[in-house]
């Protein structure tokens, strides 16, 4: 990648941040309060948290890049292929990311923004307001992670520790992953809510991440630039990297997330 495109993806880090910032503080004001809860057509929760932040990012986003097309989970317009096959580069959004997890009140939720290139994404910012942790990464530059008041740390991958730390959902954990799980020999499992588990990975705090339920791409996105800058791979079980925007359909394939390159995690599967 060109050192000019680094250094765009440089200059966008802190207004995406900063839009990021104004999402989380909008979603904890909805946490700090009792919040109804309505249910979406696939009867996921759907709090007043969603909205205020998709309304904040989608509104600094058009700001900071004029005329990029946004996409994100809490608006429908833009989702048909017809219109979105079209582009080539665009924001992926999703505005509260583990929305179980915020009507628990575990904390363990995230304002996830990624910008997508050609399929891959190329820069990523995960926040969990709640928890006073910000993720983020673009290629060229480097994976940081930022504790609120403090400096951001330069974060990589690890190479395979003994015995693994797996993270998995704490909320869509099934008997496919305990078979998986079965397969690895003495392990570490840490449940882990929304795109959280992938950051473990990229620090370097877990080994691997393997993901046999549902997610959308805008799941995964910013969590995947994260973990590859960091040193790490985000793959379809096959191993191949996981795409964006290549199919009809805006759900992912199965998937795992792993730091240590060199190891077969595939053969697991």
């Amino acid at each position: 990648m060109p050192d000019t495109d680094a250094g765009r993806l440089a200059a966008l880090l802190p207004p995406v941040l900063d839009a990021v910032a104004a999402a989380g503080t909008a979603i904890l004001e909805v946490y700090a309060t009792a919040h109804d809860i309505e249910y979406k057509a696939d009867d996921s929760p759907l709090t007043r948290a969603d909205r205020a932040a998709h309304e904040i990012l989608a509104a600094r986003l058009a700001a900071i890049t004029p005329g990029l097309p946004i996409l994100s989970e809490e608006h429908e317009a833009g989702h048909a292929r017809a219109v979105r096959g079209q582009w080539r580069e665009y924001w992926l959004v999703d505005p509260l990311d583990g929305t179980k997890e915020f009507i628990s009140r575990n904390g363990e939720f995230t304002v996830n923004v990624a910008l997508v290139r050609d399929h891959r994404p190329v820069l990523g910012v995960v926040a969990a307001p709640a928890l006073g942790l910000t993720y983020y990464a673009a290629a060229g530059v480097g994976a940081f992670r930022r504790e609120d008041g403090g400096q951001p740390e330069p974060i990589r991958t690890r190479p395979a520790a003994d015995p693994l730390v797996i993270v998995g959902s704490r909320s869509h954990r099934g008997d496919s992953l305990d078979g998986v799980l079965a397969k690895l020999g003495a392990h570490e499992l840490r449940p882990m809510g929304s795109a959280l588990k992938f950051c473990l990975v990229a620090e370097g705090s877990a080994d691997f991440y393997p993901r046999l339920g549902p997610t959308s791409e805008w799941d995964t996105a910013a969590a995947q630039a994260v973990v590859e800058m960091a040193g790490g791979a985000v793959t379809t079980l096959d191993g191949a990297p996981l795409r964006y925007n290549e199919r009809d359909t805006l759900l992912n394939p199965h998937f795992m997330a792993c730091g240590d390159r060199s190891r077969r995690w595939a053969g697991l599967f």
